[in-house]
């Protein structure tokens, strides 16, 4: 049986870095694989997974109208896909991540859903929510806070690097946008 996964992690866990690998492993066994990354992630180019240690690949867009069954069911009509892997799955759908579902449940393709659990404060993402719900597997990445601790909370910080406690859910950024921190540290720096 085809399973839903979904590895979550605060920011700097490695998270596209993985993705990256598993692919990999896919493709060099001769297997196909369709990739998937938010439109609404600007950071680097439009329609690339790239992580932070310099791995790239293409990968396909979705943003809050793609109809992930119809485009996976239409990619599988040219010949068979051995894994599905959506970088930034935070910016999925519910719907999004229910129809994940249907591709494991009725099309047989394991989906590997690689995201952030949490916001800048510490809100789920809307993503997030559904994949915790519905995931088969959950595999928590590991990033570390400035403490040594294991970091499971994104700090986001201004451009003189203050902390920042309101604002839209969604503020795409890298380093200099974010920290990830353990939950005290995030904690002490917002002040609560």
């Amino acid at each position: 049986m085809a399973k839903l996964y979904f590895y979550y992690a605060s920011m700097n866990a490695g998270k596209s870095t993985t993705l990256l690998q598993a692919d990999f492993n896919y493709r060099e066994r001769g297997m196909a694989t369709m990739l998937w990354t938010a439109k609404v992630d600007t950071r680097d180019r439009a329609g690339w997974i790239t992580s932070r240690i310099g791995l790239a690949e293409r990968a396909r867009i979705f943003d809050v109208w793609t109809d992930l069954l119809a485009e996976i069911s239409a990619r599988m009509a040219e010949g068979p896909l051995a894994c599905v892997l959506v970088d930034e799955a935070q910016f999925l759908t519910r719907g999004q991540v229910l129809a994940l579902a249907r591709v494991c449940d009725e099309l047989g393709v394991p989906v590997l859903c690689y995201g952030l659990r949490t916001d800048f404060q510490g809100e789920l993402f809307e993503g997030s929510a559904a994949l915790l719900g519905l995931a088969d597997t959950l595999v928590e990445l590991k990033a570390v806070c400035e403490c040594g601790a294991k970091a499971t909370m994104n700090l986001r910080i201004d451009a003189a690097g203050q902390p920042v406690s309101e604002g839209a859910q969604t503020a795409i950024g890298g380093n200099e946008r974010y920290l990830a921190l353990c939950r005290k540290h995030f904690m002490a720096r917002l002040g609560g």
